[in-house]
């Protein structure tokens, strides 16, 4: 039951048919993470190939609203449904050809928060449709938090896909899902803002963040390269002698959530909160057994005092 004033989560789902639209929604509701038996009303504008099961539906404390026309998308459609449905969570699966400029006429009940848009792609009809049909293509991309590329084959150019994507909405999250299962976020070494193919790749301090969560993603993209960046020594017990943990501190999404970044070296720096050093390191992708996955290992090669950085801790935003 919805408490007074709650809000309630909007989450747009779009692309064009057969995108994998409905197989998004179908596993937020399965997943247990996300859905934890609210009230939810799924808009759907656009059937497909893939229907929602009614059976699981009402299991899931879910009801489904269909619009068939884009002249059902009335401004006071959603308040309407509001009125109907009293949801606690709202699902639309909204069609492409819709527009999103026709979702900003709409009228949204004051308790309702729009919090996620997401853009589904079919890999196998990408390039067609952008050819022939790309000002609908890119609408949805470019409001989008998150576009999701599936049926996804290797030899697929996802690289250039993912700039395509950057030059459209900077600020979006990208994913690429194969037909093999695995994903891919299809950053490639010409997409990072230092110079992989250099002798040795000088990481400058503001570029410290994208460094660390490139490396922990591909391990292997770092294997046998001689890196250079600022950072701490930080002391972990857990490790053999004259190895320590070498990174920086960062905000990971506000200012009481301070984690430590820092990867495993071996070297004769000593742990110090106080002092910053310039690291010159040659690193590798080695196995680690305890988190069963490959991860970036430092090798210390030259090491200096150094100052501060200009920002002590490295954020994501």
């Amino acid at each position: 039951m919805r408490l007074p004033n709650q809000i309630v989560p909007i989450y747009i789902v779009s692309g064009f048919l057969d995108s994998g639209k409905t197989t998004i929604i179908r596993n937020m509701l399965e997943d247990e993470g996300f859905s934890r038996g609210q009230k939810t009303l799924i808009v759907v504008c656009e059937e497909g190939m893939e229907e929602l099961d009614e059976t699981a539906l009402a299991k899931q404390n879910a009801k489904v609203h269909i619009v068939d026309s884009v002249e059902e998308m009335t401004p006071s459609l959603f308040v309407d449904l509001n009125k109907q449905y009293k949801p606690e969570r709202v699902i639309i699966e909204y069609n492409s050809v819709f527009t999103f400029a026709k979702l900003n006429t709409m009228q949204l009940p004051s308790a309702w928060e729009l919090v996620q848009v997401i853009c589904t792609v079919d890999a196998k009809t990408y390039e067609n449709y952008m050819v022939n049909m790309r000002q609908l293509m890119t609408d949805p991309m470019q409001n989008s938090d998150l576009i999701l590329f599936n049926r996804c084959e290797n030899e697929m150019p996802i690289s250039v896909w993912r700039r395509q994507m950057r030059a459209l909405n900077p600020n979006t999250t990208i994913l690429f899902e194969f037909t093999n299962g695995h994903s891919d976020d299809g950053v490639s070494d010409e997409d990072l803002p230092y110079d992989m193919k250099a002798d040795v790749i000088e990481i400058k301090d503001e570029d410290f963040g994208v460094f660390y969560l490139d490396a922990m993603e591909h391990p292997d993209r770092y294997d046998r390269k001689t890196l250079r960046f600022k950072g701490q020594a930080f002391k972990d017990p857990s490790l053999p002698k004259d190895f320590v943990r070498f990174g920086r501190y960062a905000m990971t999404c506000c200012a009481d959530d301070i984690a430590c970044l820092a990867f495993v070296m071996r070297g004769d720096v000593k742990p110090d909160s106080s002092k910053y050093y310039t690291l010159t390191c040659r690193s590798e992708s080695v196995f680690n057994k305890a988190q069963d996955h490959d991860m970036v290992a430092l090798m210390q090669l030259e090491v200096s005092p150094a100052a501060a950085p200009k920002d002590k801790y490295v954020t994501f935003g």
